[in-house]
């Protein structure tokens, strides 16, 4: 496991070079604020990290339900019982391994490793603009129905599960990245997925912490780049 901090953010990476996957731990004056799950593998690692900053994780907030952003989560939670669980209201459904769809939503696929043995029910089931710690939730969907991002008013950090990627190069989610193409071939809506990037960019981070790739420092400018991509591409009908 890789561990990079920035201020109150940290984030963890297993397979950095091969697929990385990450979380991140969000340091507040009463403890750690986790976000996502990451792999089931990934447990250790984020046990022990807590244990050297002598902090209790006191919430886990989950950006989508994907398997690779929850599959610790059931152990985490055994190991952690008193740490409250935090997740989009519409995101909640894919948690318990539902992919149907909404009536009002774009009735494109739900894609991705939706999990099927999650057991782990949400405290809390998050709407726009809730405030956790620190932290603002930002309704984002696109990569799934219900994903969210989260602002740190404190700093500028924006975590975004997968609403952009870092790794190959800074992309929209559903923009194919030839040598990493899994969080576009994941990704249940592209438009929706674009709005939603141009609404993050509209904020304006100073940090942009992703689930797949390094955190962006100043993102601004590859976050506009990456947008254009965006656009030209789904003007194209292609990716």
């Amino acid at each position: 496991m890789r561990l990079t901090q920035e201020g109150h953010l940290l984030q963890l990476t297993w397979m950095p070079r091969f697929f990385p996957v990450n979380c991140y731990l969000i340091e507040e004056e009463d403890g750690l604020t986790l976000i996502d799950a990451a792999m089931p593998f990934s447990v250790q690692g984020i046990m022990d990290t807590a244990t050297k900053l002598n902090k209790p994780v006191n919430r886990i907030i989950l950006t989508h339900a994907h398997g690779d952003h929850v599959g610790a989560l059931d152990e985490l939670k055994k190991r952690l019982p008193a740490a409250l669980v935090y997740i989009s209201e519409r995101d909640s459904a894919l948690l318990r391994g539902d992919r149907s769809l909404r009536a009002d939503e774009l009735q494109t696929p739900i894609k991705g490793s939706v999990p099927a043995k999650i057991t782990t029910v949400p405290d809390i089931l998050l709407r726009e603009g809730d405030a956790i710690g620190s932290l603002t939730a930002i309704s984002t969907p696109g990569h799934t129905p219900g994903s969210m991002s989260y602002l740190d008013q404190r700093t500028g950090a924006l975590v975004v599960g997968d609403a952009f990627q870092t790794f190959r190069r800074t992309a929209v989610s559903g923009t194919v990245v030839p040598l990493f193409p899994f969080p576009a071939m994941a990704t249940w809506n592209k438009a929706k997925a674009l709005e939603s990037a141009m609404k993050l960019l509209r904020l304006s981070p100073k940090l942009l912490a992703v689930g797949h790739g390094n955190l962006l420092k100043a993102p601004v400018e590859q976050m506009k780049f990456a947008i254009k991509q965006a656009e030209e591409m789904q003007k194209k009908g292609g990716n």
